[in-house]
C-alpha cells in the first residue's frame, strides 16, 4: 500500500492526545480526522458515509516509509561479567521447530564487526559454535548431525582457553537405538582468548545489520528455548552431564555468570537471572510464555502449580508486539469532542487509508443513555486474520476475488490474527493493537465472502443509530475490562456489536452486575462471550487467547491451556460454566458462509410481556426475509446462537423467533458434537438456528438477543424501512424509556 498506519490507543475521550503513526511511500500526504458512519460500499446499502471533522490535525505531512520488523527474542543488555575472556560455556535445553530453515542464533553476544561468541543452529539445522579471539580470528565447530523437527536437545558449546579446545555438545532427550543425532564435535584452535564487544546478549536471534545500515536482530529461532546459562570458563563433558541431568548451575559457584530462569515473571516481559549478578534481560515481540520445558511430567496443567516444568519460551520469526514506527503527527481532543467512531483520513495523490479510533464520553459520565460496546477485543482476536481460503463445502457460494491491497499487505510482512498459525505451525496465541490493522477499516470486505465482517459491519449499527436519531456513547472493550461496573452503570441500555466474541472475566462480572442491577442489554449479534480473553499486566495493548475445546482454527499443546498473562485457564466460557446462556439466554450453535435465512415468529412471540417486540409486525411476517450487506440475503447468519434450557438459558426467557432453512453450510458447533455422525448440517440438525430470546432480569433489567451476526447487516434494507430495523427500534425505546419494561 503506498500509505498505511496505526494509532497508539484505540479509545480516547476529550483531553487526551491520541499519536499517529504513518508510512508513505510519496514525499508528501495529506491527514484528517473524520467520523465515520457507514463504512460499507455496497450499492445495495446507504453507501460510504464520513464527515470531516475540523481539527489541527488537517495538513500536509512529510512522507517517509517505516518499516515492520517481526521475530521475538529476549535481549540482556551488555555487562561487565558477560565480557569473558579466558573461558566460556554457553548452555540450553531447546526445541526447534524449524531447524531447516536457515542460521537462527539460540544464544550469543555477537558482533557482526568485533565477533565473539554464538551458540546457533546453521544451514540444515545443523548445531554449530562461534568464537572469536583477540585478535580477530574466528572459530566455528559444527557438528555434522542436524536436529530433528520438535524435540528437545540439551546443547551446549565450551571453549577452554588454557588448551584451546572448542566443543559442541547435543544430547536429545529421548534417545533412540543408533541415534546419530547425541552427538559431540570438538577441534583444536590457536585461539586463547575471547574477543570482547559491546553488544548486547541475545536469546533466539543474532545481530545483523539492515540494507539501511541500521543493526538490528536477524536469524530468528523457531521453537522453545529453556534455562539458558553463560559459565566463564570452559566446562568438562561431566560437567556439562550433571546440568543436564539437573544439577544446580548455582553449585558452579564465581564459575557462572549469568542462569535465566524462564519460569519466573512468566505474566511480563522480563527474562530473569538467577545468578548473583542479576543480568536480567527481556522479552521483545512477545514470544509464548507459560510454555512447558523438557521436564513436564503431565502431572499438572497449571504452570501455577508446577512453575519449574514451565521454564520454556517460544519464540517465533513473525511474532510482532510493536511496529515501533515513530510517531508523525498527534492530536489532542477537545473538550467537547462527540463520542463515536473516528479515524485519521490518510491521502496521497494515488493512496489512501483509515486509521479508526473510538472517542469515549469525558471520563466518569456519559452524554447519552445508549452506549454502542465496540467490540474492540474482537478487532484484535480478527486482526490480519489469513482465514481467507475457507472449505468450498462451507461457502459453496463464495467468490474468491483478487487480493486486496489490504490483504497484500498483510501477507508481505507477515502479520498475523489469533487465527492463525506461526511460520512453524503454532498457533498465534497473542495480538496487538500497536501496529496497522488492515482488516480494520471502514471499506475493508472479506475477499472469499464479499462482505464486511467486525468493524467495518458493526459500522451498519452506527449508520442505523444516526440514521434514526437515538443519542448514544461509544465504549470499548478496553475500556470496560479496566474500568468496570463504573463504564457501564450510567447507560440505561447497552448495545453490543454484531460479533462481540472475546470477553475477559472482569468484562464478563462488570455485565453480569450491571443486568442484575437494572442495566439492559441488546445483543445484537452472534457468537458472542465465548472465548475466554486477557490482557497483559502493565501492556492493555495485547489480548491473549489460548484455544482449546470449542469451534477453533488451532489448538494449544497439551499443558499449555493457562494464559501466561494471568494464570487463568483458556479456552470457551462454556467450559468454566459460564455459558453464554447463563448471561443472554442463547450461546453459539452454528456457522456457515453461503447465505442467511429469515426468522419465523414463535408463540412466545405473542406473550404480552412482549408485545412492545413486534409493534407493527405481522402475526406470520417472516423477519429478515430480504437482501442483508451481510451474506446477501436474510438476517439470521454467518454464526449464530440458540436457547437451550440445560446450557443455562433462564426458564422465564421468551424465544420469540427462530430460523430455519440453512444449507448444510451450517454445521452444528463441534464442541457438543461427541460422536461424529452426519448430522450435524442445517438440512438435517434441528440446533442449526438462530433464536431471538428476551427475558428480564431483577430491578427491571433485561436482554433482547438477536442472534445472528448478520442481524445489523439488514437493518439499512428499503431506506431502513424494514421489520429488521422495527423490531431493533421498537426494543432499543423501551429500554432507553423510563419505567417497567411490559404493562
Amino acid at each position: 500500500m503506498e500509505i498505511v498506519g496505526y494509532a497508539d490507543q484505540l479509545s480516547v475521550a476529550p483531553q487526551d492526545t491520541i499519536r499517529f503513526h504513518v508510512s508513505c511511500q510519496r514525499p508528501t500526504y495529506r491527514a484528517d480526522i473524520v467520523r465515520l458512519i457507514h463504512g460499507d460500499p455496497n450499492p445495495r446499502g446507504p453507501s460510504f458515509k464520513e464527515e470531516p471533522v475540523p481539527t489541527t490535525v488537517s495538513a500536509e505531512y512529510p512522507g517517509r516509509q517505516q518499516v515492520i520488523h517481526t521475530g521475538s527474542h529476549a535481549v540482556v543488555p551488555d555487562a561487565p561479567q558477560l565480557r569473558v575472556f579466558e573461558g566460556l560455556t554457553l548452555q540450553a535445553w531447546i526445541l526447534p521447530t524449524t531447524p531447516h530453515k536457515g542460521r537462527q542464533g539460540i544464544v550469543s553476544k555477537w558482533s557482526a564487526a568485533d565477533g565473539g561468541y554464538a551458540l546457533v543452529l546453521d544451514e540444515g539445522g545443523i548445531l554449530a559454535g562461534w568464537l572469536t579471539d583477540a585478535a580477530g580470528h574466528t572459530e566455528q565447530v559444527r557438528i555434522a548431525s542436524p536436529l530433528r523437527e520438535a524435540e528437545w536437545y540439551f546443547v551446549a558449546l565450551s571453549f577452554d582457553a588454557h588448551s584451546g579446545r572448542l566443543a559442541v555438545y547435543q544430547e536429545p532427550l529421548r534417545s533412540w537405538p543408533q541415534d546419530q543425532t547425541r552427538a559431540s564435535e570438538t577441534a583444536s584452535t590457536d585461539s586463547r582468548s575471547i574477543a570482547t564487544n559491546q553488544a548486547d546478549c541475545l536469546m533466539a536471534g543474532l545481530w545483523q545489520s539492515g540494507a539501511d545500515g541500521q543493526v538490528r536482530v536477524g536469524h530468528h529461532f523457531n521453537g522453545k528455548i529453556e534455562r539458558p546459562c553463560v559459565f566463564r570458563r570452559g566446562l568438562s563433558r561431566e560437567e556439562l552431564i550433571s546440568l543436564q541431568r539437573g544439577a544446580s548451575p548455582l553449585a558452579f559457584g564465581d564459575d557462572l555468570v549469568a542462569a535465566w530462569d524462564f519460569s519466573l515473571d512468566m505474566a511480563s516481559e522480563q527474562v530473569t537471572d538467577t545468578s548473583p549478578h542479576g543480568l536480567h534481560g527481556r522479552t521483545v515481540n512477545m514470544p509464548a510464555r507459560a510454555m512447558t520445558g523438557h521436564n513436564w511430567s503431565g502431572s499438572e496443567t497449571d504452570f501455577r502449580a508446577v512453575p519449574h516444568e514451565y521454564g520454556a519460551i517460544h519464540f517465533h520469526d513473525d511474532d510482532l508486539e510493536d511496529a515501533g514506527w515513530q510517531v508523525d503527527f498527534s492530536w489532542t481532543l477537545p473538550d467537547d469532542c462527540k463520542s463515536g467512531v473516528y479515524a485519521a483520513r490518510l491521502r496521497t495523490e494515488d493512496g489512501e487509508d483509515h486509521i479508526p479510533f473510538f472517542v469515549c464520553p469525558p471520563r466518569g459520565r456519559a452524554t447519552a443513555d445508549i452506549a454502542f460496546l465496540a467490540p474492540t477485543n474482537s478487532y484484535l482476536a480478527y486482526a490480519n486474520e489469513h482465514l481467507s481460503e475457507i472449505s468450498p463445502e462451507l461457502a459453496p457460494n463464495q467468490n474468491r476475488g483478487e487480493l486486496t491491497p489490504e490483504d497484500r499487505y498483510v501477507a508481505d510482512n507477515g502479520l498475523l490474527s489469533l487465527y492463525d498459525h506461526h511460520t512453524d505451525g503454532s498457533g498465534v496465541c497473542y495480538s496487538s493493537r500497536l501496529r496497522p490493522i488492515m482488516n480494520m477499516r471502514p471499506r475493508y470486505h472479506m475477499r472469499t465472502l464479499s462482505c464486511p465482517h467486525q468493524f467495518p459491519a458493526d459500522l451498519h449499527l452506527i449508520d442505523w443509530l444516526e440514521a434514526k436519531g437515538h443519542p448514544y456513547d461509544v465504549v470499548t472493550d478496553e475500556d470496560l475490562h479496566a474500568e468496570g461496573l463504573d463504564l457501564l452503570a450510567p447507560y440505561k441500555v447497552i448495545l453490543t456489536g454484531s460479533h462481540p466474541e472475546y470477553w475477559s472475566g472482569p468484562m464478563l462480572d462488570a455485565l453480569e452486575t450491571y443486568l442484575r442491577g437494572g442495566g439492559r442489554l441488546m445483543y445484537l449479534g452472534g457468537n458472542g462471550f465465548y472465548w475466554i480473553t486477557s490482557s497483559a499486566p502493565g501492556r492493555p495493548h495485547v489480548v491473549e487467547v489460548r484455544r482449546r475445546v470449542g469451534t477453533r482454527s488451532w489448538q494449544a499443546k497439551p499443558g499449555e491451556y493457562h494464559h501466561s498473562t494471568t494464570g487463568e485457564p483458556g479456552g470457551v466460557w462454556r467450559d468454566r460454566g459460564r455459558t453464554p446462556q447463563r448471561l443472554v439466554g442463547v450461546g453459539f450453535t452454528t456457522q456457515g458462509f453461503d447465505n442467511s435465512a429469515p426468522y419465523q415468529r414463535k408463540p412466545d412471540s405473542f406473550d404480552p410481556r412482549a408485545a412492545f417486540i413486534f409493534e407493527g409486525i405481522g402475526a406470520e411476517e417472516a423477519i429478515g426475509a430480504f437482501d442483508s450487506l451481510v451474506l446477501n440475503y436474510g438476517a439470521a447468519g454467518f454464526e449464530l446462537d440458540r436457547a437451550e434450557r440445560s446450557l443455562g438459558t433462564p426458564a422465564h426467557a421468551l424465544v420469540l423467533a427462530s430460523s430455519s432453512g440453512h444449507s448444510d453450510a451450517y454445521q452444528h458447533v463441534v464442541e457438543e458434537v461427541l460422536l461424529s455422525d452426519s448430522k450435524q448440517g442445517g438440512t438435517v440438525n434441528p440446533k442449526v438456528r438462530a433464536d431471538m430470546v428476551y427475558f428480564e432480569y431483577p430491578r427491571g433489567g433485561a436482554v433482547f438477543s438477536a442472534s445472528s451476526i448478520a442481524w445489523c447487516g439488514a437493518l439499512s434494507h428499503k431506506q431502513h424501512d424494514n421489520n429488521v430495523r422495527r423490531i431493533t427500534d421498537n426494543v432499543l425505546r423501551r429500554f432507553a424509556a423510563e419505567g417497567p419494561l411490559s404493562e
